[in-house]
């Protein structure tokens, strides 16, 4: 999106890297680091299962500086912390509302793609993603599926990029196909699924395009309810004043800003949009010894944003970009969707719960 005219910067990086890992241009220590950092789904289904040991040891001082040693990861990498519980295993627990709408003897369905975060690190996301849903009548569907691809693709290993891509399809297409919506939390999964996966590796076949045309981001499929006079209206007041950070990934979206436009519907919920460009992490991008410094660096103008805000937390939809501003102003970051559960009276997750607990009145 740094492109005024529209060139697609991005793109062209990435089939470039590509062209270079196809013919062997990058050395051995950073082609094993990308392939490692590029397969989010594989850590965490190795690590969630011992999260606690996990987590100690990429917070032990030594493993870190060994990490940067042999596989060029920044020592100071901002690494999210293994939850304790998967998504997957919260849902297969989790009784369904029982204020769903049926509509001419069917249940109006929803088929949530959970992304890598959401189901090894962020499980509350999915957690108050599902309750949203089902508060807006809809029966939420987890479907069979796997990391979309997008570290993969950002790293140049486009042809497992392809298989995993092409496995997300077959898994949801039968959802396309009768008109379920897939709505997913992470707007960088969802841009995946919708174009970058597509368009980059030159998948334009009828199954793809019914997936693509299929996929909404939460926030613009909770507008489009707005729209159409279907939103669950019923918020009490959340008296908090927060930053948001639209994140470079939902700008790709070309949605404008419907988490902007939801949120504000809340009593009482003061929203100060940033106004930096980016905040540097680049999904893995930041990850890596010789580009974090660049990375705080572009990320310098939005941290200095959030650390004047003094606010008790930091909006953001994106995944990494919450875990790089949490690193870098030690300020927590949350979904949106968070905010909007909270308003229904939904319970609310602990991260939230803390930041209420610590919240300053708010100035007339």
């Amino acid at each position: 999106m740094v492109c005024p005219t529209g060139v697609k910067i991005a793109e062209m990086n990435a089939r470039a890297r590509a062209s270079m890992v196809q013919q062997g241009k990058i050395p051995m220590r950073l082609r094993l680091r990308n392939n490692m950092v590029a397969r989010s789904e594989l850590i965490g289904k190795l690590a969630q299962p011992v999260a606690p040991l996990a987590n100690a040891v990429f917070k032990f001082p030594t493993a870190r500086i060994a990490a940067e040693k042999f596989f060029a990861i920044h020592r100071h990498a901002p690494f999210p912390v293994f939850a304790r519980q998967k998504f997957s295993t919260w849902f297969s627990r989790h009784q369904k509302a029982s204020n769903l709408c049926i509509t001419n003897g069917i249940k109006p369905r929803i088929a949530y793609f959970t992304g890598c975060s959401t189901q090894y690190y962020e499980p509350r996301i999915g957690q108050a993603a599902v309750r949203v849903l089902e508060a807006n009548g809809f029966e939420v569907i987890v479907p069979p599926q796997n990391c979309c691809g997008l570290p993969l693709l950002s790293n140049g290993e486009f042809a497992a990029a392809r298989r995993y891509h092409a496995s997300n399809v077959g898994k949801l297409i039968t959802y396309a196909r009768e008109g379920i919506p897939i709505v997913g939390t992470s707007t960088s999964c969802t841009l995946t699924l919708k174009e970058e996966a597509p368009e980059l590796l030159d998948m334009y076949d009828p199954d793809t395009q019914a997936v693509a045309d299929n996929t909404y981001d939460f926030n613009e499929f909770l507008l489009l309810l707005l729209e159409s006079g279907r939103l669950n209206l019923d918020f009490q007041p959340v008296a908090l004043e927060l930053p948001y950070h639209v994140p470079c990934q939902y700008k790709a979206h070309r949605l404008g800003r419907p988490g902007i436009e939801i949120l504000q519907l809340i009593p009482g919920l003061r929203i100060t949009e940033s106004e930096a460009a980016c905040c540097g992490i680049a999904g893995t991008y930041g990850y890596k010894l010789e580009k974090y410094d660049i990375s705080m660096r572009v990320g310098a103008d939005l941290f200095d944003f959030v650390n004047k805000s003094q606010a008790p937390a930091v909006i953001c939809d994106s995944e990494t970009c919450r875990w790089q501003i949490t690193h870098a102003t030690g300020i927590p970051a949350i979904h949106p969707v968070e905010l909007i559960a909270a308003a229904y009276r939904l319970p609310v997750t602990d991260s939230l719960a803390r930041i209420f607990a610590s919240r300053q009145p708010i100035s007339s």
